[in-house]
């Protein structure tokens, strides 16, 4: 796969993200919907986490293989079992912890709809109520900002997986992995717009945080594609599982206080059967 074809890739997994956006700023989307959106990611998810780790661990089994070849030392399987463990944790916990520094401690409360009672307000309480209103507005959009970019940052991880799957020679990989963080990239929009309660954020403001947060995917795909160490891309899928393991687990979390459960599992279920079945049509075309 070239440089272009592969970049083209990580773009189209990427900004897939501007679909979710809109709906995810429908307030009447139909519960159902959402968790079935949603849990169908994760099951595509759940196949590229197998997908990808599998990657990762052949890379270290190939270190054991020439340690029992007596061509390489005990201390380079050490070392790639390191640089796994390193990476994975990065993509779980590291990514938690960069998230969590990130979110404003204080919670958010969006400016209230009008009412009758502003009538009985005074002209100076009027103006402090517009400020009020106008600050609450500001850290509702400043927090979904940073959802965003927390959002960016595992998206990072996934496009340097796609590079470093195509630059390997691993088409199918790369083609999964485009179709599945795609898909799921799709429905992230929720987690950045639900935040905002009754603010409705402008056209613009959209934008800017699909770039944000869809962005990222793009660019780990430049990086990834440039990659031309095996240890570099081991550390990179380690990365890339972890990341995946972590937005699977914000996923589930978020979605369980919607309900429909078994439907959410059905789902799950339809989803890892589609990566299935999309990597073995990708295996029988040749990729």
């Amino acid at each position: 796969m070239s440089f272009a074809e592969t970049v083209l890739l990580g773009a189209i997994a990427g900004f897939t993200i501007y679909i979710g956006l809109p709906l995810g700023r429908m307030h009447k989307l139909d519960d159902r919907v959402r968790v079935g959106l949603a849990m169908f990611s994760v099951g595509i998810l759940a196949f590229i986490f197998m997908d990808v780790t599998t990657h990762g661990q052949e890379i270290v089994q190939t270190a054991l293989s020439h340690f029992k070849a007596h061509t390489s030392g005990f201390g380079h399987v050490l070392a790639m079992f390191a640089l796994l463990a390193v990476g994975f944790t990065l993509g779980t916990a590291g990514i938690s912890a960069v998230e969590r520094r990130l979110r404003p401690r204080a919670p958010v409360t969006p400016p209230l709809a009008g009412g009758d009672a502003a009538v009985e307000l005074s002209v100076g309480e009027v103006v402090a109520y517009d400020a009020e209103a106008a600050e609450a507005r500001r850290r509702s959009l400043q927090t979904g900002m940073t959802i965003a970019v927390a959002i960016g940052l595992h998206n990072f991880a996934e496009g340097l997986a796609i590079g470093v799957s195509a630059k390997a020679g691993a088409i199918g990989l790369a083609t999964v992995l485009v179709v599945g963080f795609g898909l799921h990239n799709a429905t992230e929009g929720f987690g950045i717009v639900g935040p905002l309660g009754r603010v409705r954020p402008s056209w613009s403001w959209l934008a800017l945080a699909g770039l944000v947060a869809g962005g990222p995917t793009f660019l780990g795909t430049i990086v990834g594609y440039q990659v031309h160490s095996e240890s570099l891309e081991l550390c990179f899928y380690a990365l890339a599982g972890g990341a995946i393991l972590y937005v699977i687990g914000e996923i589930w979390t978020g979605m369980r206080r919607y309900g429909h459960r078994t439907l959410g599992l059905y789902l799950i279920s339809a989803g890892f059967l589609v990566g299935v079945a999309t990597d073995l049509i990708v295996s029988y075309g040749g990729g």
